[in-house]
Formats: structure tokens, sequence, C-alpha cells
């Protein structure tokens, strides 16, 4: 079977350094502490976890040690709860991440009312959120009714959104009433990057995947946005999900993945679809017979 793998997929720069951080933490001390998956992907942190990370849900599980802050952030309150238990604290936030964080404290510190587009049970947003004291979460139209009136608006954007989603939010939220608007866009370019590179591809081939985990929130727009240029998109964790049938009779297929995802997902995804009998070369073989 024909394959084509993406360009602008997998890792991103601050799910690498965050990769990084922790595998050089423990190999230094062998046991590291993470709010929350360090990623969303099950089977990095699996690995990580057999290195010695352990994944918790609160800093009051955590008695002694070393914190390792994920990639998506938390808030500044969280921060302090560690400092004050005398934890290490390893910081692999990603910088985009920070920015969100920082412009948000500086809109509220000009008089705005923050308000970030966005799924507001992220972890990336939820940090965002514990920066400032007033915030609105817009993830679609039916949050709109929660933006306060006659108000000076701030508005950022999570990093992973669809570019295409945030200029429609903004667009909606322009027709609201409000006494002034200020806009930062804040999206990650490499995700964009992914995303158009994601688009093009898919409209080459006859079914497209998807690899990444479930919980990944930019690994899911990449796989609504192929959706609506090819039905036959798939988004699948790793090869372990794959189904053989859904590729009978293609000809041709093209894997894309999200910025959590590690290579050797994709690796082995792609070595492992192109070796794949689809039944085309069958089907070509028996139309020459019946020729005869």
């Amino acid at each position: 079977m024909k394959v084509m793998v993406a360009k602008e997929c997998g890792f991103c720069h601050g799910v690498e350094n965050a990769i990084s951080m922790a595998e050089k933490v423990l190999a230094e001390e062998g046991q590291v502490y993470s709010l929350g998956p360090i990623i969303h992907n099950k089977d990095m942190v699996k690995r990580l976890e057999e290195k010695g990370l352990k994944t918790v849900d609160s800093v009051g599980k955590i008695v002694k040690g070393t914190v390792l802050i994920r990639s998506h952030g938390i808030a500044p309150e969280q921060i302090e709860k560690i400092k004050e238990k005398g934890l290490k604290i390893v910081d692999a936030t990603c910088v985009l991440v920070k920015r969100v964080q920082q412009i948000a404290e500086e809109l509220e510190k000009e008089g705005y009312e923050v308000v970030i587009v966005g799924d507001e049970n992220h972890p990336e947003v939820q940090g965002v959120m514990g920066c400032v004291r007033k915030v609105v979460v817009i993830g679609d139209e039916k949050d709109l009714h929660k933006l306060p009136e006659n108000s000076k608006l701030g508005v950022v954007c999570q990093t992973t959104q669809n570019a295409e989603h945030f200029e429609k939010m903004v667009g909606r939220i322009a027709m609201q009433g409000f006494s002034e608007l200020k806009v930062i866009n804040t999206l990650c370019k490499e995700a964009i990057k992914r995303q158009k590179a994601a688009v093009e591809l898919c409209k080459k081939v006859d079914i497209m995947f998807v690899l990444g985990g479930l919980e990944s929130a930019n690994t899911r727009k990449l796989a609504e946005l192929c959706k609506k240029y090819n039905k036959q998109t798939f988004h699948l964790q790793n090869w372990q999900e794959f189904d053989k049938k859904v590729v009978f009779g293609k000809h041709s297929a093209a894997i894309t993945a999200g910025a959590s995802t590690p290579k050797w997902i994709i690796d082995e995804f792609a070595k492992n679809l192109s070796a794949i009998d689809t039944g085309i070369k069958r089907q070509l073989l028996k139309r020459r017979l019946n020729k005869k």
C-alpha cells in the first residue's frame, strides 16, 4: 500500500523539551512526580513511568521529592502549594503556554476581563484561568452568554485550537455588547503548520490516519479537520488499534500525528501499513485473468 507521512507531525518543541527534562531528572533522581500526565500520550507516559515517573492528580498526594510541571503548565496557586511543602520543582511548561499565562495577567492589570477561546476542561486552559481573578472560557457559540456586557474584553486562545475556530469565535465575540475589545493571537504556529499540512495531505489519499492520544486536544483537532475533507479519517492511538478491514480496497493512505505522539509510534504504524495487502493487486490480477 502506498503510504505518505506528513512532514509536519509528531513531537513539537514544547513536548520534546518536557520529555527531555523528565528523562534527565529521572536519570538523576530515580523517582519524580508529575501533576497530571506529562503529555497526553499513554504510550509515552507508560515508558516514563517505567523509569520512575509517578503521575498524581494533586499536590496533597506528594510528601517529598521532586515535582515536574508538565508541558501544559499549572496555576500559580498550585506552584505556591508545592513550594510550601518544600518540594523541588522542575518546570517543563511549554514557553508558548507561559506566554498565554503572562498575557492573561497583563490584560487583567490593564483593566480587561480575560476571555479564553478553548476547552475549559483542558489543563492548559485551567492553568491560564488560575492566573487571573475573573475569566470567561468560550468553547463555542453556546458559551457566548457568559460574556459580561459593556466591559473591556481581552481575548486570548488555547495554543492548540484550530485557527479557523479562533477566527470564527472572535467574530462572534465582536458581535456581542462590549466597551472595548483587544484580541491577542496566542495560537501555536507549529500547530497551525501541522493542521495545514494534514489537510493538504488528506485530500490526496483514499484514507487518512491521525495518530495520538484520545485525550490530546491538538490531535483531536487534527482529526476533526481531516474528517471535513476526507470522510475516511481515523483517529488511532497506535498500531494496536488498527483494523485491517478499513483499508481493504484502498490504494493510498496518509499519516499525521499530534504534537504529543512519539516518532516510534509513527514509524511503526507507517512500516506496518506499507506492508499490508489491501486487495488492490488481487483485484487487478483478477481483471487481467478475466480479460484473457
